[in-house]
């Protein structure tokens, strides 16, 4: 049809999604003029028009009069605000209210042989299940959104003038790639698996009805074709005959998703239900960004209300006037809509206005169809579940055992038992719930039972021997049981199946079991110690071995038993060396959890095994420091426990390093730093499997462990027996007071950097042996002292700090570290 021929049709608010699918259609038969803010590249002619000022809506129809003329085919209403806050705004009144009121008053100018007027279903008076709704039943919308068509609707039917009109009442709209918020938001529910998908606060039989965006476009077109026959005065319902109840809706998702044929949904008290999304919306602006993205809940109090609202529509009046009939039903259009999430998840996300879940962000990033990685992980997840199922059976036996112990076990307090008692039950209910894969953040709860039984012999300070190695083992067990064995929980999928085992950069992983290991046996050394020392701190024993040091002469303990029982040790409100075994059994708890690639996806179990071994380590060095100084005396067993945990910190940096530095690389690509610490993320580089091999000579293995990042440099370990000899010059060289605490102060210090330079990333860190010998060097002058021990002061300052100088041979890479290996 020649252009000058075709009858002039006007959209408001054609940019939109469903204007710009107007258009295409329409401008087949019609020349179609679109009206809106934006531009509207679907229409052959697009003005710009505010329906907030008159003026502008004014010069609008003043460009369509001097290029059209007066006479207009149909006039289609779209423009309109909506949101789903729930809240009065000043738009509902300014643009979906007053616009039309001002676009009425324009067309009286203009010869229009029909207004259509996009409406909504949720004008009327919602029904029940089994009862159909017609255009002649009352109007009661029931929320601000509706309100302001239902208004509009009412402005219309009183200055339409001469103009005949049709309102249209539309069910919610969807097509093979989008949906109304509420469809495309309990689709996105179901999919990410959010507790919420699970929970309505409704009748679950209820449902509304839908329309497919063709079927809509093919509705209006026919209002457009067969205007002059309609009557003047005319509205009409529209929308899929056959609804879907929410029950129904949530199984046929869960069904195309996942396969499931039915999609648990519970019945939630209304006052729960509002309560709860009271608060979570209250809390939105108190959660930082970057742990919710800024992302709002989508669940307003308000819609708690309407969750039993039933639109099931009578279409008979379309279909006698328009001779239409819905091609499409919502049943087999969720099969598209579903089948496009699968395709593209992030497209999918965007185009309905969904913000994306971290983990669809990163699989975009890497290239990757985010639904097939969440199969893959889910797959996975469950096989290790399954196979690994027995620890929580085991778990709940152990629970069993805390609540019966008590009855057979002598105590001796109350508190104990009751802790005990409690604490099984407890873990009894959390470890039925980790039989279920999806409920697997609660094996960390189970963990926190574990750790709850290592620390109550040492709050309540347990006089029964029995108690405290009760408590002792079955906590290490509850929590090995619920944190160790496979399948991890709280890795997101992207973090578990995407992303090198090496960091990028370096030539091994720092997590690798090569690496962890060392540290797992001296933590071992250290806890036994602990443990053994902490039984005498509680009366269980009545001697601690001290093949070495003797106490003071007005005190018969030996020096162990003195150090142990010093106004140091009781300054603490538990043993302090029970709380030195329970932090060594954290750490070896700590150091088997993960795989070779925890350093990305367990950043904070890295930092937490860190700071138990690197600031504690210290500390530990510090009371070995203070104990001929304060005390005046040392403890054997102490200096062994002392030097287990010294000897750790080299095993632990370059893990530290690598965690350290793929934090900050994620932040500097705009990853939210708190959501990758606590789940980790995908990094630069491929996804490898790397086995690590224990079935082969004992010493291959030991190569593998010292191959990593701990070598021993001729000149770091001559350091370490020169800051042994300073530590004990009081003993060799018979030193005089304050020059062996000098001595053993340099010592001590020299023997922490020493060992600590032995790991290649934390080479550096000798330097540090430079002031340390200088003090060597300068400290006999300060005091009064013998020739022997001021030779020996100045020798060793001497080669300390000639033997700090050389670096030592660097065997591995450590990518941008490498720069401060020095």
């Amino acid at each position: 049809m020649d252009t000058q021929q075709k009858q002039i049709v006007v959209i408001t608010g054609a940019s939109g999604n469903i204007g710009s699918a107007l258009c295409e259609a329409l401008r087949k038969n019609y020349y179609v003029v679109g009206l809106d803010i934006n531009s509207c590249d679907k229409a052959d002619t697009s003005i710009a028009c505010n329906l907030t000022s008159e003026d502008s809506v004014k010069s609008a129809f003043n460009k369509i009069r001097i290029q059209y003329g007066q006479k207009i085919a149909a006039v289609i209403h779209l423009a309109a605000y909506f949101d789903f806050t729930g809240e009065p705004n000043p738009l509902y009144q300014s643009v979906t209210i007053e616009g039309t009121r001002r676009l009425l008053k324009i067309m009286q100018d203009f010869e229009i042989e029909r207004l259509i007027y996009s409406s909504t279903m949720l004008v009327h008076e919602p029904s029940v299940p089994g009862q159909k709704i017609n255009e002649d039943m009352p109007l009661r919308p029931s929320w601000v959104y509706p309100q302001s068509k239902a208004e509009a609707e009412k402005i219309i039917k009183q200055q339409h003038g001469n103009i005949p009109f049709t309102i249209l009442r539309l069910a919610g709209v969807y097509d093979n790639d989008s949906a109304v918020p509420t469809l495309s938001h309990q689709i996105a529910r179901i999919y990410e698996r959010d507790l919420k998908s699970h929970l309505y606060a409704g009748d679950l039989m209820a449902g509304q009805a839908f329309i497919h965006k063709e079927d809509m476009v093919d509705l209006f077109t026919r209002v457009v074709d067969r205007r002059k026959k309609l009557p003047k005065a005319n509205i009409l319902l529209a929308g899929e005959s056959e609804v879907m109840g929410y029950r129904e809706l949530q199984n046929r998702i869960g069904n195309l998703i996942f396969g499931k044929k039915e999609w648990q949904t519970i019945d939630v008290p209304e006052f729960v239900a509002k309560s709860g999304a009271w608060l979570e919306e209250q809390a939105e602006p108190i959660i930082p960004d970057a742990i919710d993205q800024g992302k709002k809940p989508f669940i307003k109090p308000f819609m708690i209300d309407l969750a039993s609202d039933h639109y099931d529509l009578d279409i008979s009046r379309a279909r006698e006037l328009l001779d239409w009939q819905p091609k499409h039903n919502i049943y087999d259009g969720l099969k598209d809509l579903v089948a496009s999430l699968k395709k593209d998840p992030a497209s999918w996300y965007k185009r309905n206005g969904i913000l994306l879940p971290d983990w669809v962000q990163t699989a975009k990033e890497k290239h990757k169809n985010a639904d097939q990685i969440r199969r893959k992980h889910e797959t996975e997840y469950r096989r290790q579940h399954n196979e690994n199922i027995w620890a929580h059976f085991l778990n709940m036996g152990l629970a069993f055992w805390l609540i019966t112990a008590p009855l057979m076990m002598e105590y001796e307090s109350q508190a104990l038992v009751w802790s005990d008692i409690i604490s099984g039950g407890v873990l009894l209910v959390l470890s039925f719930i980790s039989l279920s894969w999806r409920f697997g953040l609660v094996r960390w709860l189970c963990g926190a039972v574990g750790f709850w039984l290592l620390s109550a012999p040492l709050i309540f300070w347990a006089p029964s021997a029995t108690a405290y190695l009760n408590d002792t083992i079955i906590g290490m067990l509850v929590m090995g049981f619920a944190v160790l064995t496979p399948p991890v929980p709280g890795v997101s999928a992207v973090a578990a199946q995407t992303g090198p085992t090496i960091p990028p950069g370096w030539s091994y992983s720092p997590s690798s079991w090569f690496q962890r290991l060392p540290i797992i046996i001296l933590a071992f050394v250290g806890f036994f110690i602990s443990r053994y020392l902490c039984a005498y701190q509680l009366g269980h024993i009545d001697g601690v071995w001290e093949p070495f040091f003797v106490g003071s002469l007005q005190d018969p303990q030996n020096g162990t038993e003195e150090i142990i029982t010093s106004s140091i040790s009781k300054a603490w409100p538990v043993p302090d060396a029970g709380l030195g075994a329970m932090t060594y059994a954290l750490e070896i708890l700590t150091g088997i959890i993960g795989s070779a690639r925890r350093w990305r996806t367990m950043p904070w179990l890295v930092i937490l095994f860190g700071i138990m071994i690197v600031p504690l380590g210290i500390v530990s060095i510090f009371f070995i420091i203070i104990q001929p100084i304060l005390i005046g005396t040392w403890c054997t067993l102490c200096l062994i426990a002392a030097a287990a945990m010294l000897i750790q910190i080299p095993y632990s940096i370059d893990e530290l390093i690598a965690t350290g530095q793929f934090l900050y690389r994620r932040k500097k690509q705009g990853r939210s730093l708190l959501r990758v610490f606590f789940q980790g993320d995908t990094d630069e580089g491929k996804w490898e499997l790397i086995e690590e091999d224990f079935v082969q000579r004992p010493s291959k293995i030991l190569k593998e462990i010292l191959g990593g990042g701990v070598t021993l440099p001729w000149n770091l370990v001559l350091c370490i027996p020169i800051g042994i000899w300073l530590m004990f010059t009081r003993a060799t060289l018979d030193a005089g007071t304050s020059m062996a605490n000098a001595d053993h102060l340099i010592g001590s210090l020299v023997l922490t950097v020493a060992i600590t330079a032995l790991a290649e990333s934390g080479r550096a860190s000798r330097f540090f042996i430079i002031p340390l010998g200088t003090a060597s060097l300068v400290t006999p002058f300060f005091y009064d002292t013998s020739m022997a021990s001021l030779i020996s002061s100045i020798l060793c300052g001497l080669l300390l700090i000639a033997f700090s100088l050389p670096r030592g041979a660097i065997h591995n890479r450590y990518g941008k570290w490498d720069r401060f290996i020095v």
